[in-house]
């Protein structure tokens, strides 16, 4: 919104200091102060707020550590991530950007899912929430919607590296001339539509879904909603499954964040993208300034989440949070970097899998279930083997870190 104000304003009155508003660095840093302060300004009051309607969390007695003075800490706090992202979002990026757009609806979407499931486990006291069956439905109608706009929006478009001959002529000291040839890679000069992605420690690390399907169109465009459908899924469930204790899965989600902003930036900027020799998706840039702002929630969301917490973020929160990082990588075409990049989400849901495909597989075999670990998902395994819950967060914190460490360092190991 200040971005086509200030625009306008600077065109014709000539304000100093509005042209400030043009640059992405100035309004991804005014996006996240702003994300800052509303949640902690407002996040005392919304706190202060369910504790009076009593919207609290009912834990069931799963034998853990601290778990029962938890209970009635109030939840559904996801609400405050939400709007410290939408507002920063509305107010500071462009509207008229179709990956904007694409993010608000995300946030949107997924924190309805999410709040209806909380709606159903605080208010109807249904301890089981929305249906798995709903929530799946909703992310599938996300994956379907993204997918769809990347395909048919005629906006979203990149510019694919070609290799051109270069001839350089030397001069010999017989004063013959010598030519040479060699291949140079570079950008073109014209934007195409295309269903390519970028495979992470490959030279050439572009990987064409077309491929797949021989060329045939409504295959791509089936392929691809797949693809978004799978991706949307996966990480927002993952997300769900790390919220488990105070602080893990916003600490984990911030170094998450933070690196898809840092690739948005460089994947929409021109000589960055040509001197990596990495993809170039023009606009894609203006999704710094909503990876500022969810940055900046997530960092002043943990005022009040950390140990011990003054407030859950519940399904809310949860699902919303890896839904949207899931549409972010799809948006900036780094979506197979998420193994890599969100490898706690990655390890909490494959934990979970395993401990419920091997359960029931021994109960088969053998009459009765046997488990792998202790408790799943697996940061409640560690709790059960004694160790403290913030000693858990904090190394999965680490482990967050070194893998958004390595993702980065992705754009030059190949």
């Amino acid at each position: 919104m200040f971005y086509h104000f200030f625009r306008y304003i600077d065109h014709y009155y000539n304000l100093p200091g509005s042209g400030m508003f043009q640059y992405i660095s100035f309004r991804a840093a005014a996006a996240t102060i702003l994300s800052l302060l509303i949640v902690i300004i407002f996040g005392r009051r919304i706190i202060d707020f369910l504790r009076r309607r009593q919207i609290g969390e009912d834990i069931r007695n799963l034998g853990l550590e601290g778990q029962l003075q938890k209970k009635g800490t109030p939840t559904m706090g996801g609400i405050i991530i939400l709007v410290a992202i939408l507002i920063p979002t509305l107010l500071f990026g462009r509207l008229d950007n179709v990956y904007v757009q694409l993010m608000l609806v995300s946030t949107v979407w997924l924190g309805l899912i999410g709040g209806l499931d909380d709606y159903i486990k605080v208010f109807r006291h249904n301890k089981e929430g929305l249906k798995g069956s709903f929530k799946v439905v909703g992310q599938v109608g996300l994956g379907i919607i993204v997918g769809t706009t990347m395909w048919l929006s005629g906006d979203i478009v990149v510019r694919e590296k070609t290799t051109r001959p270069v001839e350089t002529l030397y001069v010999e000291e017989d004063g013959s001339v010598v030519q040479s040839v060699r291949q140079t890679v570079v950008l073109n000069s014209e934007s195409t539509k295309t269903t390519k992605t970028t495979i992470p420690f490959i030279k050439d690390n572009e990987f064409d879904y077309g491929w797949l399907t021989g060329g045939d169109n409504t295959a791509m465009w089936l392929l691809y909603v797949l693809v978004a459908i799978f991706v949307v899924t996966a990480v927002s469930n993952g997300a769900n499954l790390t919220d488990g204790l105070d602080g893990l899965a916003t600490g984990v989600s911030v170094p998450i964040v933070a690196v898809l902003g840092a690739l948005a930036y460089l994947s929409g900027h021109i000589v960055y993208a040509d001197y990596l020799n990495i993809m170039y998706i023009p606009s894609s840039g203006e999704l710094v300034v909503f990876a500022a702002a969810m940055f900046g929630a997530l960092v002043g969301f943990l005022w009040y989440n950390s140990f011990p917490a003054q407030i859950f973020m519940g399904d809310t929160g949860s699902l919303s949070i890896g839904g949207v990082i899931a549409v972010f990588a799809l948006c900036i075409r780094k979506e197979l970097l998420l193994p890599l990049l969100c490898g706690i989400f990655l390890v909490e849901s494959c934990s979970v899998m395993l401990q419920v495909g091997y359960f029931k597989y021994t109960k088969r075999k053998y009459g009765e279930g046997r488990r792998i670990l202790l408790m799943s998902p697996i940061h409640h395994h560690f709790q059960k083997k004694g160790q403290f819950e913030t000693k858990i967060v904090l190394r999965f914190w680490i482990i967050s870190l070194l893998l958004a460490a390595i993702t980065l360092v992705t754009l030059k190991i190949r």
